[in-house]
């Protein structure tokens, strides 16, 4: 276990500086477009003063940033009593110091990610849609999976890379679109100038907005540079925690399967979930983010023989014809996790128009929409939170009810 996040923290140092050398040539480049090659060093001390601050932002804030982005809302447990059950249930199994924070994101799309600076500070996002779609095994495998995560510690990376590639994002769009705003100028000025150096200045301006526009593209590839490993890991992780693969498995197949394109991820949190947020087009520019879900239900579902980091290794070598997803060390602990039944909870089945119907009233809850029932004809009624009466008017019966505020 501690060879993993010794692996991961010496692995997210390396990429955040190269990210971080991404943003610093980005800085030098437009400092030379806009002032000459004496102001390069100027635009790097801007970029590297930007860089601190972000790094500062994202230590002490970088998660709010990242569930704020993602449109999530903070519930309590009375909204989902069973998701509460869940998350408590795998942090007394993860050996966590404390439960993490939970969040609901008012979405259709099944899908999760964890988020946090350390397990002290973590937090679990999932989506209505997800909650809807899933039985208490399916449920536990995600939550397992997100715990992994945490205990890794990829949450610390993934919030810091993700701040890190917003603000070279950021960055690169100003920089572009300050430049289209200021071409009639640029060639008067280019114009008054002798012509080695307008000639010089030019191909410099060049260089800068090529990289600005390649300099979110690289940086992004480093981003996604390995989540794939970090997903098998916490795939491992996850079967391991829960005792029941199928879980863990089934979810992922339920969630590949939905057409929903999520509406809360963007580009910067899409490698944060569990699986890809985009369908169609976008699905496939962002692909490399994840693992293929049907190689990684395959391993999940050969672990015939326990659910122990070495039967997770050697079904992944089977089926990838790969090695060493695991650190060797991991696998030299010397564990029996054997493959517990299926909760009883988790086989019973709800219908397609079940599932619609929770999804709405989750996505409502979390809206703070108010459920008043009538008394005359038993309807359920849901009221809006700019609703400013005190009073409603039953639809079907014409009953008046009174909203208790």
């Amino acid at each position: 276990m501690w060879e993993l996040i010794r692996v991961n923290k010496r692995n997210s140092v390396l990429l955040l500086g190269a990210m971080g050398s991404v943003l610093l040539l980005l800085g030098f480049l437009v400092g030379v477009a806009f002032g000459g090659p004496e102001a390069g060093w100027i635009g790097m001390a801007v970029a590297a003063v930007i860089w601190l601050v972000m790094m500062l932002v994202s230590l002490s804030s970088g998660d709010q940033i990242m569930l704020t982005a993602s449109k999530a809302v903070p519930v309590t447990q009375d909204v989902h009593p069973m998701l509460f059950n869940v998350v408590e249930e795998m942090t007394i199994a993860a050996n966590l110091p404390k439960m993490p924070k939970i969040y609901i994101i008012n979405d259709p799309a099944p899908n999760a990610f964890a988020t946090g600076r350390s397990p002290e500070t973590a937090s679990v996002a999932v989506t209505a849609g997800l909650l809807a779609k899933l039985n208490r095994d399916e449920l536990q495998g995600v939550v397992a999976h997100e715990m992994s995560h945490i205990i890794n510690r990829d949450i610390l990376f993934v919030t810091l890379a993700g701040v890190m590639l917003g603000s070279i994002v950021l960055i690169s769009q100003i920089f572009l679109r300050g430049m289209f705003y200021s071409s009639m100028g640029s060639r008067r000025r280019y114009s008054s100038s002798s012509s080695n150096q307008g000639g010089a200045q030019l191909v410099m301006i060049i260089v800068a907005v090529v990289f600005a526009i390649l300099a979110p593209i690289l940086t992004q590839l480093l981003y996604f540079a390995l989540s794939r490993k970090r997903e098998y890991l916490a795939d491992a992780g996850g079967a391991r925690l829960t005792r029941y693969p199928e879980g863990l498995a089934s979810a992922l197949e339920k969630i590949a399967g939905s057409n929903i394109n999520m509406e809360a991820a963007n580009k910067v949190t899409a490698p944060m979930y569990i699986a890809n947020p985009f369908r169609g087009k976008k699905a496939m520019n962002l692909y490399s983010t994840h693992p293929p879900i049907e190689e990684r239900v395959r391993i999940l579902r050969n672990m015939s023989h326990g659910a122990a980091y070495i039967d997770y290794e050697k079904s992944y070598e089977a089926v990838t014809k790969r090695s060493a997803v695991v650190p060797a060390s991991a696998l030299k602990q010397t564990e029996d996790v054997s493959i517990r039944d299926a909760s009883v909870e988790s086989k019973s089945t709800r219908t397609a128009k079940q599932q619609a119907r929770q999804i709405g009233d989750l996505m409502r809850t979390v809206s703070a929409f108010a459920f008043l029932t009538c008394g005359g004809c038993g309807l359920k009624m849901k009221i809006p939170p700019e609703f400013k009466g005190n009073q409603v008017k039953c639809p079907r019966c014409k009953k008046v009810s009174l909203i208790k505020k």
